[in-house]
């Protein structure tokens, strides 16, 4: 699945906003608008982000 589908699932779920996912993901504000424009992540990116995600989803579980 690409990064790109999986964070938008994330921001429906989350209601969070895409410059705030950017920002305390991976410190870049841009990231989700940069992708939806068709921007490649790194492997390094791919893994920040879902790290990001699964600790984000598991505090909401808590």
């Amino acid at each position: 699945m690409s990064t790109l589908r999986d964070i938008e699932r994330f921001l429906r779920r989350s209601g969070m906003p895409p410059t705030r996912f950017g920002r305390e993901a991976v410190r870049d504000p841009r990231l989700v608008h940069d992708l939806r424009r068709g921007r490649e992540p790194t492997d390094r990116m791919k893994r920040r982000v879902e790290h990001f995600m699964n600790i984000h989803a598991e505090g909401s579980r808590k």
